[in-house]
């Protein structure tokens, strides 16, 4: 049984390591966005959007537009996916015609990174507000 705890123990700090070692906090992930989406209590507006490691144990995402006009941090937590991403890729919730950043998966990996969820997301939730999941492809740059 101890042995049991210590590999459990083991994997889930190892884990998220391997998982930021496959974004390096010099990559950049690029993806155009074709609508506004909401990060915490920012409006992200359409358009060209880069994430990009903070700090580096991967536990804050630097979030801005490609003009540079919107510039934010946000924390990630990493969560275990079923199976590994095939692509870098945001993921979004679509409450009718409010859209939040989700997630960001890795490509190559099980590792997903949450965003934590806003109150207005908390609050559609609460209210059992049926959503979408959008998935868009991003690239390494």
């Amino acid at each position: 049984m101890k042995i049991a705890k210590l590999m459990a123990a083991l994997a889930m700090t190892v884990v998220p390591m391997l998982a930021s070692a496959q974004l390096r906090s010099s990559d950049k992930i690029v993806t155009e966005v074709p609508f506004e989406f909401v990060v915490g209590t920012k409006i992200v507006p359409a358009g060209e959007c880069i994430l990009k490691a903070a700090t580096m144990d991967m536990k804050t995402v630097a979030i801005r537009t490609g003009d540079a006009k919107v510039s934010l941090f946000s924390t990630i937590s990493p969560v275990e996916a079923g199976k590994a991403a095939s692509n870098y890729a945001l993921v979004f919730h679509k409450y009718g015609d409010r859209t939040f950043l989700w997630g960001l998966k890795v490509e190559g990996t099980r590792t997903m990174y949450r965003l934590p969820e806003s109150k207005a997301e908390a609050e559609l939730q609460a209210h059992n507000a049926p959503f979408t999941e959008k998935i868009l492809l991003a690239s390494l740059k």
